[in-house]
């Protein structure tokens, strides 16, 4: 069973961007940004499937491993390889895993809005932006009354933002309750702050000033992290905090996002044009 469903592909160009939103969303969540992108890119969506019902039997099925391996086998599938790979909240995480496994398939990750762990951790310092109790509490609510938990917490997640709350919350109350509850708890109560030491792959890590979920701490922590990983990875790991508010800037800061992105892509085209014309030098090199 893949949980990957209405794989979409629009545009075209040298570039494959692969679009992965994260818990509660779906792939209209990139409508605002998705006729620049497509403009000059190839551009590769699908939605998350969060519908299928959980029983005790698959209790525990829901694991980032499990979702980065059916975002490999989606790449696969469509016959991506070199792509830039957009993470949104919890697919970040799945991405990152998903590159270390197969690092043929990506070029660029760009972490928007990505916690490795969502719970602190005072006797190492790390924060992460919620203590057990609140996370406890939460998980509570989900399972108490599921709809009036979704009301409650979307118009945060919105940022404020009346029309983006509108369509987050259809998005949010289509999820199964049992598959809801189940996800949460694994981003939650997860860890997976030692899948960074890993990351081979360039990254940009974009939070939002005002993400109460994901705090611009949790950016650099990421960023320091990775940075570990080689003399190099400085230059390979950069931090982009937008001066927004909620946890879903491609709806309430769509442009600020877009010119994160076709920077991305930009430098990204740069570097590759830069690498065929070193083949072809060296290329000559040899031949001499």
């Amino acid at each position: 069973m893949r949980w990957y469903a209405n794989v979409k592909e629009v545009g075209g160009g040298d570039t494959t961007v692969v679009l992965a939103h994260g818990y509660g969303a779906n792939q209209t969540l990139w409508d605002k940004l998705l006729p620049a992108l497509s403009e000059h890119h190839r551009v590769i969506l699908f939605d998350w499937d969060f519908t299928g019902a959980g029983d005790d039997e698959e209790a525990g099925r829901y694991t980032f491993g499990r979702f980065a391996d059916d975002l490999i086998a989606l790449m696969d599938d469509k016959g991506v390889r070199g792509a830039v790979v957009v993470g949104h909240s919890m697919s970040a995480m799945a991405a990152c895993i998903a590159s270390v496994r197969r690092p043929d398939l990506f070029a660029h990750l760009v972490l928007l809005c990505a916690s490795p762990r969502y719970l602190d951790s005072p006797s190492e310092g790390y924060v992460g932006g919620f203590d057990r109790a609140s996370i406890d509490g939460m998980l509570g609510a989900m399972s108490s009354d599921f709809v009036a938990w979704v009301k409650g917490f979307v118009p945060n997640a919105a940022g404020g933002d009346s029309s983006a709350a509108v369509a987050l919350e259809q998005s949010f109350l289509s999820m199964h309750r049992s598959v809801a509850l189940e996800v949460a708890r694994m981003i939650f109560l997860g860890d997976q702050r030692g899948v960074l030491d890993a990351v081979a792959a360039p990254c940009t890590v974009v939070q939002v000033a005002g993400d109460f979920a994901a705090p611009p701490a949790v950016a650099e922590y990421m960023r320091q992290r990775m940075m570990t990983r080689s003399p190099e990875a400085e230059a390979e790991v950069e931090v982009v905090v937008m001066d927004s508010v909620g946890h879903f800037p491609q709806l309430v800061a769509p442009q600020q996002l877009l010119a994160v992105l076709q920077r991305v892509l930009q430098r990204e085209e740069e570097d590759e044009q830069a690498g065929e014309a070193a083949k072809v030098v060296d290329g000559i090199d040899v031949m001499a």
